[in-house]
């Protein structure tokens, strides 16, 4: 199957290189065109991406890097959506890095003329104390250990993109197109890709108002879509469970989340995580 893979980037160049390098390293599909959207960059993103011209022609791969002025997430996607020439898709944040065997399941699992939806298996990074045990408690949650949540990446075949037109300008897109489909349409294979997570309380807090918000707007603008969601509140027994397990790691996220709700975002817009 032939696979396009998109790639919004701003000001990525510290992540670009060993983003298009895991993309490179992939042992599948057999064709594929990689698009990476330079969405308003002030650095050299795309001079970095177009580095990489010849090392994809070497594999008979396709790179393509488009340069534009800042449009925001959603202007990216479109235009990677404008150039890709494959129906079935991938979506890749330009901070993750694939591991080898990911491509190719997830093209071998959207190979169906069902509409699917498909995801890898996540592996958060962290660097600060703070922001490891806010990870290793969100790794932890039902969302995330029996869910396709996403974030970071994911897939599409050609009647799952049918599902919707272009993208809104909506805060959380990966939210937005995960309810498109049931819980029953969402996949995740088992091979896994990294993640890696703001780092700081500050920038945490900030994170967790966005996505809040972003929920929060999906409520208001698509409440019937939202029945799609599939998230199982955590128990009070798990919590408890949770809490004991690892204190710091609970307490860590629960003062996250409180500040979040506490202080909430005045954002209308989609804007950068970190």
């Amino acid at each position: 199957m032939s696979l396009s893979i998109l790639i919004p980037a701003c000001n990525e160049a510290d992540y670009i290189d060993a983003c298009l390098t895991a993309v490179l390293a992939s042992e599948g599909p057999a064709v594929a065109q990689v698009v990476v959207v330079a969405n308003g960059c002030n650095d050299d993103t795309a001079a970095r991406a177009r580095s990489y011209a010849r090392a994809f022609a070497a594999r008979g791969w396709l790179i393509d890097v488009l340069d534009l002025p800042a449009m925001g997430k959603p202007g990216a996607l479109a235009a990677g959506d404008a150039a890709a020439l494959y129906p079935t898709r991938a979506y890749l944040d330009a901070d993750v890095t694939v591991s080898p065997p990911l491509m190719a399941q997830l093209a071998e699992t959207l190979d169906t003329s069902a509409a699917r939806y498909a995801s890898g298996t996540p592996n958060i990074t962290a660097r600060s104390w703070v922001t490891r045990a806010y990870a290793r408690y969100w790794m932890r949650l039902p969302f995330v250990t029996d869910g396709v949540p996403g974030f970071g990446l994911y897939a599409v075949n050609a009647s799952g993109r049918a599902r919707w037109g272009a993208f809104p300008t909506i805060i959380s897109d990966d939210t937005y197109v995960r309810i498109v489909f049931t819980p029953a349409e969402r996949i995740k294979v088992p091979a896994v890709y990294d993640w890696p997570l703001v780092e700081g309380f500050c920038r945490l807090v900030r994170v967790r108002r966005r996505q809040d918000l972003g929920v929060a707007e999906l409520a208001g603008m698509e409440p019937g879509l939202m029945v799609n969601e599939g998230k199982t509140k955590p128990s009070f027994g798990w919590l408890v469970r949770s809490a004991l397990r690892d204190p710091a790691a609970f307490g860590v996220y629960a003062i996250v989340r409180l500040s979040g709700r506490l202080c909430p975002s005045r954002q209308t817009s989609w804007v950068r995580g970190r």
